[in-house]
């Protein structure tokens, strides 16, 4: 998949691992601040205690 994707990219060597980085971050500020937040309230990770 990773090959596919950097094949199609355009441009030489160094302007294909670029755009590479920058895709990747793209899809981890995605993550960040939109996926996990809208999937955050329906995990059950909110009432955790410890008891001792």
């Amino acid at each position: 998949m990773y090959g596919w994707i950097y094949r199609h990219l355009p441009g030489p060597t160094p302007v294909r691992a670029l755009l590479a980085v920058l895709l990747a971050l793209a899809v981890v500020a995605l993550l960040l601040f939109v996926v996990f937040p809208a999937v955050e309230p329906h995990l059950p990770l909110t009432g955790v205690t410890v008891r001792g």
